[in-house]
């Protein structure tokens, strides 16, 4: 059922429900409806798939392409493209979790513990308690809590370079001290009498703003904006699945059915929008819960949430490879899991498939989230997997100038790459990151065997050269707990920044390491490869890579190493 729903994701609800799938008979499938469609796969009909919604009329668009990810392409032609991102928003996010305590001291604390064991955190995210409680949304810091909010974020933001987000949802309390004002401006939504839609679901009287009134968008972006004016950077857009389509009246007559799951993507626009006004093009982020058809322009979303097992973060890569095949060009989820507190084990199985993942946060519900909670051997992976990543950003900021221009995910299910492939086809426990890099991240405890497959071709340890795999093959191995398999695809050039950089933002020009695998088993002669900015999609250097040379065609590149693989 495409219908958006809050119900975590061990459940058969879904907070971004999108009406369109990929065959593998090169075609894809767009159900233009923006109410509740239900699909039935091999259900109704066994043979067909079926599709129902409760109107008059239903809009079918069957897009060909030779490839899946041309299919993409012409998908998010119709319905809009992944906006490009900050290079700064690829590093490590911290929260404060669902927990109160959010002093200097304690905030402190944490990033200089990150900063100490080589774990730096990009962005620092302050969840809800930012404001007070039973009073959300008011949009105001807890004076009780943050006296002088604008010192504060100062402070953290100078002395550990982190850019802040805080969490923000579209409801109302009845006891926030905004309310009376919203009721009095007409900017909640409302029940068919004329009086505000209540109930006391997750906050006492709670209402919503009618997304669908200017005036109340008027009035949402300003509150926003007096944040944005104390020095935040991003907000955390979190429900807007709870929409009410029953006895509701919208300010521009809009049926409530239509209205459900398009809010979410009109709430991301707005706040989203207000970012990009503020600080430019390529600098605006959100981190969003929910979304459908055309919320990939307002990126980015996360998983929702999940529990701190095993089968949850199974359940957090299906949704991510769901999601990342349905136009969405990024994909994260919080790591750990966010209700309860995960093993050691657990954990630090989730934080390499996190920070493999197109963007990090470290996020729980009634516990902390640093790694040395988990052990100091937690805190040393991940500071080498961090740093990877890092070194990585000239490739993956590559990836995502290809996301915003023909709609290419980062996060890629084994199909969109290797579409020839029967296998791949049911792979849900591994990606790509773009065309060169596989990930198959660990679901199972120590003591047992991690399986996973390596199409045709020759592959590449990314972390050990020298161990070179032939596929298509399947791999059982027990993989130590500080390593997670990642191989690099025949034929690949990775440009990789220096070591030790400490945040994913630097000029991804210069003292880069080429490395060349297995050129001659692709039958490639040479190949181009672009070099980014790091802001926007310029791409302002090019190098060509031949059989054992490696020449800069145009820009200022500057090689400090490269090496050669097979």
């Amino acid at each position: 059922m495409v219908w958006n729903q809050d119900g975590g994701t061990s459940s058969e609800q879904a907070y971004k429900c999108v009406p369109f799938y990929i065959t593998n008979r090169n075609y894809g499938v767009f159900i233009n409806h923006p109410g509740e469609v239900e699909v039935e796969v091999g259900a109704e009909k066994v043979s067909r798939v079926g599709v129902s919604v409760a109107d008059k009329s239903l809009e079918y668009f069957i897009i060909y392409g030779k490839t899946p990810l041309e299919i993409l392409d012409k998908y998010t032609r119709m319905t809009g493209r992944p906006a490009i991102l900050p290079s700064w928003s690829y590093g490590l996010w911290l929260s404060t979790s669902f927990l109160t305590s959010y002093s200097s001291e304690t905030v402190s604390g944490f990033l200089e513990g990150m900063k100490q064991r080589e774990c730096p955190v990009r962005v620092f995210h302050l969840d809800c308690f930012w404001m007070k409680q039973y009073e959300w949304s008011s949009f105001t810091f807890d004076p009780d809590n943050f006296p002088d909010p604008k010192s504060y974020l100062t402070e953290i933001k100078q002395k550990y370079n982190v850019k802040i987000c805080l969490w923000i949802n579209p409801y109302i309390s009845q006891l926030s001290p905004i309310f009376k004002e919203a009721v009095k401006g007409g900017y909640l939504i409302k029940r068919k009498d004329g009086s505000p839609w209540q109930w006391d679901l997750w906050q006492p009287g709670l209402a919503i703003v009618d997304i669908t009134n200017p005036e109340a968008r008027k009035w949402y972006a300003s509150k926003l904006s007096a944040l944005l004016d104390l020095g935040v950077d991003a907000f955390k857009t979190d429900f807007a699945e709870r929409i009410p389509h029953t006895n509701v009246v919208f300010h521009d007559g809009s049926d409530p059915y239509r209205v459900h799951n398009t809010y979410s993507v009109i709430y991301n626009d707005l706040v989203f929008n207000l970012i990009r006004e503020r600080f430019g093009e390529g600098e605006a982020i959100v981190f969003a819960r929910s979304s459908t058809v055309g919320g990939q322009r307002f990126p980015i979303h996360w998983g929702g949430d999940c529990e701190s097992t095993w089968e949850a973060m199974a359940e957090a890569m299906r949704g991510l490879l769901s999601l990342t095949a349905s136009g969405f060009g990024y994909a994260s989820h919080d790591i750990g899991g966010f209700e309860g507190h995960p093993p050691p084990e657990i954990y630090q199985r989730w934080v390499a498939f996190g920070i493999f993942s197109s963007h990090s946060r470290l996020h729980g519900s009634s516990s902390y989230r640093v790694p040395w909670n988990y052990g100091e051997e937690a805190a040393k992976n991940m500071s080498v997997w961090l740093d990877a990543k890092h070194r990585l950003m000239p490739y993956i900021y590559n990836l995502s100038i290809q996301a915003h221009l023909r709609g290419h995910p980062i996060q890629r299910a084994m199909f969109l790459e290797f579409p020839g492939d029967r296998t791949a086809q049911y792979l849900d426990r591994q990606y790509m990151i773009g065309p060169s890099l596989l990930v198959a991240p660990v679901f199972v405890p120590l003591g047992e065997e991690h399986e996973y497959y390596l199409p045709s071709g020759r592959w590449t340890n990314f972390w050990n050269p020298s161990r070179v795999v032939q596929g298509p093959v399947w791999i059982k191995e027990h993989v130590p707990i500080n390593e997670v398999p990642i191989w690099v695809r025949e034929g690949s050039v990775l440009l990789l920044g220096p070591a030790g950089m400490g945040k994913p933002d630097y000029d991804y020009t210069q003292n880069l390491e080429v490395r060349v695998y297995e050129f001659d088993a692709a039958g490639k002669e040479s190949v181009e490869v672009d070099v980014p900015a790091g802001k926007g999609t310029e791409v302002v250097g090019k190098i060509r890579v031949g059989k054992g040379t490696v020449e800069v065609v145009s820009g200022s590149v500057g090689i400090a190493n490269q090496a050669f693989f097979g």
